[in-house]
């Protein structure tokens, strides 16, 4: 099967990413339940059709775009720390920071998709499989926290679920202001998160001992 084959280009101008994009984009301007299909043919310019050519249905749509915003995110927490980090000093709070920083990149080069992942309430089957993958991310950040306090590196005194909470609830909160384009690319805002997030935690040398959740 020939390249172009493979995308499978329906009208001149629009493959599966294009709808995807317009799809997204309407999702979060009017809400998933309040498109349809034919709302979305008549913003594409194409018959109802030529949109199920590439897609079998409206869940099948919300389904990858969702998918797209978790395994960036899924991604992040895999991904090995830079070979500029010392490997014998990586500890825990470096590779949240890692992660921290990584989320920040999804969001700013996923936006659409964050956005609609973030507004998702479990009132479909598959808003509910995306809400448990959620959940599931979620509970590695706060156990990546639990490390790095048990280790002595974040203060212990604020429990790790809350610190996981409250640090993506900064970085989730960017889709409500963040204009790509706008004074701060993503590795500036990256730091920016950082600072705000892990500096009043970290513990250091003089800093009276504690233990989780105590």
């Amino acid at each position: 099967m020939s390249e172009m084959q493979s995308t499978r280009r329906g009208r001149p101008g629009y493959d599966q990413q294009g709808i995807l994009d317009v799809a997204v984009a309407a999702f979060n301007e009017y809400g998933y339940d309040a498109t349809s299909i034919g709302m979305l043919a008549e913003r594409l310019g194409l018959s109802k059709s030529a949109v199920y050519h590439h897609f079998g249905s409206k869940d099948e749509i919300l389904d990858r775009a969702l998918d797209t915003a978790l395994s960036g995110l899924e991604a992040v927490v895999e991904d090995p720390l830079p070979a500029t980090v010392d490997q014998d000093d990586a500890h825990a709070v470096a590779r949240l920071e890692h992660v921290l920083r990584g989320a920040v990149h999804v969001l700013v080069d996923q936006l659409p998709a964050v956005t609609l992942l973030l507004r998702v309430r479990g009132n479909t089957e598959v808003e509910r499989r995306a809400l448990t993958r959620r959940r599931a991310f979620d509970r590695r950040i706060t156990a990546l926290v639990a490390e790095a306090q048990t280790e002595g590196t974040l203060r212990a005194d604020i429990d790790a679920s809350v610190v996981a909470r409250l640090a993506f609830g900064m970085i989730n909160s960017i889709v409500e202001w963040y204009r790509p384009g706008g004074r701060e690319g993503a590795d500036r805002l990256a730091d920016d998160v950082v600072a705000i997030a892990l500096d009043g935690l970290r513990r250091r040398s003089g800093d009276p001992a504690s233990t989780p959740n105590s």
